[in-house]
């Protein structure tokens, strides 16, 4: 089953350093978006609910700091993923950009080499432990050998039905759109309707009997302990 792409968004208020770092992520794999000023990386990233932000530190309307402090009071980005771009070359400003909770920083001028290797390593590191089994609320999802339970009793559930529920518990909270759930799911070599999503939604909703599946009206759906 192939792994759900890795959702970035960059906020910095310097269209060139926008277009190239999305160009070089992209490039790599990574699903992007963009900001152009504090506000509206807050306003992204709670619809996205990406897994990694990059925050330049001085952006108009909110500093990359101010950004970062917001986020990490919610709940749902205290393991989100955040790097600071800064022109600011003084060690006061990088140590309290970690402060804030940042978990890495980048100086410009930016090599976009080095960035897309600090991204790839954060991932690494972060992610290491992926493929084992996850464990939600009352919820065990077990890839390797394709098991789940609802409170230690197993639940049999067919394999595009379980790799749909793995996908959506991969990242919980994270909205999945209808047609990356396809992609993901299903692949691109073969044509389903968006019917079929919901067919499989309802028949996990069935046999979990526990409505841990939240349909996001006219967007995709997530899932929620």
């Amino acid at each position: 089953m192939e792994a759900p792409k890795k959702r970035i968004l960059i906020a910095d208020d310097e269209p060139d350093i926008l277009e190239i770092i999305n160009y070089n992520l992209t490039k790599e794999g990574y699903e992007v978006y963009t900001a152009k000023d504090g506000n509206e990386a807050l306003d992204r990233a709670k619809i996205l609910n990406p897994d990694l932000i990059i925050l330049d530190i001085m952006m108009p309307k909110k500093t990359g700091i101010e950004v970062c402090n917001l986020l990490r009071s919610q709940s749902l980005f205290q393991e989100t993923l955040i790097i600071f771009l800064t022109a600011l070359s003084d060690e006061n400003s990088q140590i309290k950009g970690l402060e804030t909770g940042a978990d890495d920083y980048v100086s410009k001028p930016i090599s976009p080499k080095v960035l897309v290797s600090r991204v790839n390593a954060l991932f690494r590191r972060i992610y290491k432990e992926e493929g084992k089994t996850i464990k939600i609320g009352n919820v065990s999802i077990d890839p390797v050998k394709f098991m789940v339970s609802i409170d230690d009793k197993g639940v049999v559930l067919a394999k595009k039905e379980f790799e749909l529920l793995h996908l959506l518990a991969s990242k919980p909270g994270r909205v999945f759109l209808r047609n990356e759930i396809l992609t993901q799911v299903w692949g691109t070599d073969v044509i389903v309707g968006d019917r079929t999503i919901d067919v499989h939604i309802r028949k996990i909703r069935q046999k979990l009997g526990v409505d841990c599946l939240t349909t996001v009206k006219g967007v995709g759906y997530k899932f929620e302990a």
